[in-house]
């Protein structure tokens, strides 16, 4: 098995937010759960350095992403609006290309359904995706659990926001990880 799609770095690695919206979220039960953690990752990122690219499902109809996540966007954020279900559009696919990451950690809802198929369409442009369990919801728990599966199937990775701390800082003791290890208590 090769080991490289298991790990993750700063300089090769993206984080993709997909419709974490106001109308969608009040219909998951783990909410709170979900943006606490894709907050997490998201002060990650704006310490490492990680790009972000957020997407939002017709949010004329769904709202804006939320905003106790959007006041956490690093600077230099992008947020795409779309009406496929699938993340991967023309712009979404652009503005990856200009990042150049092979690397994408993926939070958002549905599980089964936008984050299902935008991870698809990465793996299938390529891509290595680690899709993070404790960031991902769908309203019920067995299409949760299905889109999970469909997803190790295909051969994403499915990993935890204190895996990717971790493996995103890979060392104690530096500035980073004094800054960012409290978040995690």
């Amino acid at each position: 098995m090769e080991m490289g799609k298991f790990r993750l770095d700063r300089l090769d690695t993206l984080l993709l937010i997909i419709d974490l919206q106001d109308k969608l979220l009040k219909a998951m039960k783990y909410r709170d759960a979900v943006v606490k953690n894709t907050n997490l990752l998201l002060k990650l990122a704006s310490e490492t350095g990680l790009p972000v690219l957020v997407t939002e499902q017709n949010p004329q109809g769904l709202g804006k992403t939320v905003p106790e996540l959007v006041e956490n966007f690093p600077e230099g954020t992008a947020v795409i609006e779309k009406m496929s279900f699938t993340a991967c559009t023309q712009d979404t696919k652009k503005a990856l290309f200009g990042f150049d990451r092979p690397k994408i950690i993926v939070t958002g809802c549905e599980t089964h359904v936008c984050v299902y198929q935008t991870v698809r369409d990465l793996l299938d442009d390529g891509y290595t995706v680690h899709v993070v369990e404790d960031a991902v919801c769908s309203r019920f728990k067995q299409n949760y659990r299905s889109g999970l599966e469909l997803m190790k199937q295909m051969g994403a990775v499915l990993t935890n926001t204190e895996s990717i701390f971790f493996d995103i800082l890979k060392v104690a003791g530096t500035p980073e990880f004094k800054a960012l290890s409290p978040l995690l208590k």
